[in-house]
């Protein structure tokens, strides 16, 4: 039996890139998945190439019951109509990957002495905010049946500094994630519920590639002379941790943030 057969797991921001491949581990582990994305059809901006119509037809044809809601995580509201929807479904919740998120506001204002007000609202709430929320929907469950895994995703823009003060919304955003997982750990422990963060380095993703050319070959070789690997990350790399945070490999971690960056938390920034 598949280790993860019967669960039911909710992935945010799952219409492509990370968000898509930890839908799909999971779904291959058995767990049937819940797709949110407030576009399910965003990987056709990116130019990814899905295996079937939709990412939840790519889950179904792993063997398991999927299905799709479009919500905005940064609305309360909408995070909690998506979950007694799930409730309504499936009866129970039992791993929350709260993905959604990003830079979504240009380079060149976000640094610490200017960010615009707005952008730094806006990218507070997508990457902090949302990821709150979702936890507070997840944690009414998951209390109720005395069990369940949340898995955060923090980023190594929230790990480590850097000397240029670039992208101060998103790096402050992704350490308030690292910090309120260990919050929520210690008091989500005594109901059998895991809370840890994931934070990804340089993952090669369709986005990525597409706004800021990660996978140029000036950028490739730039980047990995940064990390002791040598390599860019692949949304593989992140989604193999991803099972080992959702299954019982896991059961005795909690309140972690585990950098999946091929060491570049040991490079100055």
């Amino acid at each position: 039996m598949a280790k993860l057969s019967g669960k039911v797991a909710i992935i945010t921001g799952a219409g492509r890139g990370l968000g898509r491949a930890y839908a799909l581990r999971l779904a291959e582990l058995g767990a049937n998945v819940v797709a949110n994305d407030i576009d399910l059809n965003s990987a056709a901006e990116f130019e990814e190439q899905l295996n079937e119509a939709t990412v939840m037809a790519e889950c179904e044809a792993r063997g398991v019951k999927s299905i799709g809601i479009e919500a905005d995580v940064t609305s309360k509201q909408e995070v909690t109509e998506m979950f007694e929807a799930v409730i309504d479904t499936f009866g129970r919740v039992d791993i929350l990957v709260n993905n959604a998120g990003g830079v979504l506001r240009p380079v060149e204002q976000g640094y610490a002495a200017e960010v615009p007000e707005d952008d730094w609202r806006t990218i507070i709430d997508l990457n902090l905010t949302a990821t709150v929320f979702c936890c507070q929907a997840a944690a009414k469950q998951m209390k109720r049946q005395q069990s369940g895994k949340i898995i955060n995703i923090g980023s190594q823009a929230g790990v480590r500094g850097n000397l240029l003060g670039q992208n101060a919304h998103y790096c402050v955003a992704k350490a308030g994630v690292a910090q309120y997982t260990r919050l929520l750990a210690g008091e989500l422990g005594p109901f059998n519920i895991n809370v840890n963060c994931m934070a990804p380095g340089m993952i090669l993703t369709s986005r990525a590639n597409k706004q800021f050319n990660r996978d140029s070959p000036e950028s490739v070789a730039h980047y990995t002379q940064l990390i002791a690997l040598r390599r860019m990350g692949t949304t593989e790399d992140c989604a193999k941790v991803v099972e080992f945070l959702a299954t019982d490999l896991s059961d005795y971690v909690t309140g972690q943030v585990i950098t999946v960056c091929g060491g570049m938390v040991l490079s100055p920034s």
